[in-house]
């Protein structure tokens, strides 16, 4: 078996073909309210735009630096939100999730399993991911090079799940740096099924602030750009009304208010890259 060229997440397809769709919401779910209200509004910038839109949001970050950070509302909670999230502004979901027996309920949930990067590698996550039917985001870790990361897909493969991205958010370069290589990306799309960037957490500086993690989020742009005229199938941001006050992954996420203008930069690349494929 072989990975599908494009995957179909809710009404949205991604992959071969499709137009550049993006994923996004804030790092953490906070509250109900609070991320009704972003889905809503990034919405409203995507619809302007015409760029298929999933929602993102964590209900738990399990990986934080410090035991003292906000990992968010749980699992039974989360879920919940997430759920109205769905129901209410009408739009795919998408949340990661952090052991193998949380798989098949977060599957009941959401239109697209991810699995996180510091985990890319734990085949009882990846075979649980795939039996839901879901498809599934394998967020390459930080640890693995662009032709070690097919093996994690295989694995996925072994359940009869065949509805497999992965994403792109930057390789290890010495301590608390990230960085991007884009001819990683170039070689990932050879597989053949579609290729997501994260344009936020590539921009992290892991640990860099001591007891929590920074970032550059000024460089996400120019690396979301780069990105896309790499080739890649969406774009995965983390977007926050107030990042500078967000409880998690402030320094590197995207304000809201910059968003339209970052995803218009993006689509006119995409737009250019597909005219000239066409003539």
């Amino acid at each position: 078996m072989k990975p599908k060229t494009k995957i179909k997440i809710g009404d949205i397809e991604i992959g071969k073909g499709k137009p550049l769709a993006l994923i996004a919401g804030p790092c953490v779910i906070e509250t109900l309210d609070h991320a009704l209200y972003m889905a809503e509004e990034i919405k409203k910038i995507t619809d302007s735009l015409n760029i298929p839109y999933i929602f993102k949001s964590s209900f738990d970050k399990a990986n934080r630096t410090s035991i003292k950070s906000f990992r968010g509302p749980g699992l039974e909670e989360g879920l919940k939100i997430l759920e109205s999230v769905k129901q209410k502004i009408g739009i795919p979901i998408t949340t990661d999730f952090h052991t193998p027996d949380q798989a098949s309920i977060v599957g009941e949930i959401v239109d697209l399993v991810q699995i996180p990067a510091f985990l890319c590698r734990q085949t009882d996550m990846l075979i649980e991911a795939g039996k839901t039917g879901k498809p599934v985001n394998i967020k390459k870790g930080q640890f693995i090079a662009p032709w070690d990361i097919y093996p994690a897909v295989e694995k996925i493969l072994s359940t009869g799940n065949n509805q497999i991205a992965v994403t792109e958010r930057g390789t290890t370069f010495g301590y608390n740096r990230l960085i991007v290589d884009f001819a990683g990306i170039a070689y990932m799309l050879k597989y053949g099924l579609p290729i997501i960037f994260d344009g936020t957490h590539s921009v992290q500086l892991p640990g860099g602030l001591g007891n929590a993690t920074g970032g550059r989020r000024e460089m996400v742009e120019p690396l979301c750009l780069a990105a896309v005229a790499v080739g890649v199938d969406a774009i995965f941001l983390e977007v926050h009304n107030d990042p500078d006050k967000a409880p998690s992954d402030g320094p590197n996420m995207v304000p809201l208010h910059d968003l339209k203008a970052l995803l218009l930069k993006c689509k006119k690349i995409w737009e250019s890259k597909k005219n000239k494929k066409e003539k």
